[in-house]
């Protein structure tokens, strides 16, 4: 079950560096307004912005990887930053896509629970 654990804290590290690239590389190109559903125009006028959102998934991408990183030691790394990844989730479902949710804060959830059960 550790494995398990594990295994799923990085596949949402994985997903927030897939998400870095998209907000601070690819905004403004077609896989970028595709993800989005954006217009080249609103995708010109916000890439700062997207930039800076990148980074701070970055950030939580690696702090779970640091989580990881320590072995055994890492159970309460992993679930602060796991417990960041669920609220930013939430709020961005609850605020900009609902599919936000589903994409961010539920794997986040089920990894916390497995971290969690298994800490």
């Amino acid at each position: 079950m550790d494995m398990l654990a594990d295994i799923v804290v990085a596949l949402v590290a994985l997903l927030h560096i897939y998400i870095l690239v998209l907000e601070m590389f690819l905004w403004d190109k077609p896989a970028g307004l595709r993800a989005f559903r954006m217009t080249a125009e609103k995708a010109g006028a916000t890439k700062v912005l997207a930039a800076n959102q990148g980074l701070y998934n970055g950030f939580l991408a690696a702090g779970l990887l640091w989580g990881l990183a320590l072995g055994a030691d890492g159970t309460a790394v992993k679930l602060f930053f796991l417990g960041c990844v669920f609220v930013a989730g939430v709020y961005g479902g609850a605020t900009a896509y609902r599919k936000i949710f589903y994409i961010q804060a539920l794997p986040a959830a089920i990894a916390f629970a497995l971290v969690w059960l298994t800490g």
